[in-house]
């Protein structure tokens, strides 16, 4: 008997690749979300969480430099 594959939410995706981009895994944990996240949602959520990093240093970079200057 088949299983339906459970379908992941772009929260859990999202929730994945942070826990990837800090490089803290469980292992039961990757092996659920190979199973229920699709690629199109990894790669989304992998985009946005770049962004949001990457806002987050010029951010931050900018408030220490204004605050030196």
């Amino acid at each position: 008997v088949a299983q339906a594959q459970k379908k992941a939410s772009l929260l859990q995706a999202a929730k994945a690749v942070f826990w990837s981009f800090l490089g803290i895994r469980k292992r039961h944990d990757y092996e659920a979300d190979s199973v229920e996240l699709k690629p199109w949602q990894v790669i989304v959520a992998g985009l946005i969480g770049a962004a949001v990093l990457v806002l987050s240093l010029i951010l931050l970079v900018r408030l220490v430099i204004g605050k030196l200057v």
